[in-house]
């Protein structure tokens, strides 16, 4: 992706516009001497995953649920990167990490289908059931 493209691409299906991404930049915590008082490195990255138009509803509603506690009261997606010592990277791994969540709710679960247990698997099942009872009988008084 280049600066220039107005759109993350999620898949052949799925693009952000640029429009509905909001990017502060804030200072990391952790190691990185003087530089890390001085320098925004950090990246929070917010998507508003509840009203984008960009996603279909069983998208919408698999990444409410993947996104956790990431995800605010008014369904917005909060991404902080601070991986890395510079703005561009994290701002980099922010947006890769927004496609991959999304790229996960894309993906429909499989249907279950309802199957029946074999006949052997119940006689192993009661054949165990009738040896665990009769040692218990046998410890009575």
């Amino acid at each position: 992706m280049t600066d220039a493209d107005p759109m993350l691409r999620i898949n052949h299906h799925i693009s952000i516009p640029e429009s509905e991404l909001a990017e502060s930049f804030i200072r990391a915590s952790g190691p990185g001497g003087q530089n890390v008082n001085k320098v925004a490195t950090a990246v929070e990255l917010r998507f508003d995953v509840r009203t984008s138009p960009s996603l279909a509803d069983d998208v919408r509603k698999r990444a409410e649920r993947l996104a956790g506690q990431r995800l605010t009261k008014e369904g917005v997606l909060i991404i902080r990167a601070e991986r890395f010592r510079t703005q561009e990277r994290n701002r980099a791994d922010a947006r890769d990490r927004l496609a991959r969540l999304i790229r996960r709710a894309a993906v429909s679960p499989k249907q279950r289908k309802a199957t029946r247990p074999t006949r052997a698997s119940v006689e192993r099942r009661l054949q165990r059931k009738a040896r665990r009872g009769a040692t218990k009988r046998l410890r009575r008084t």
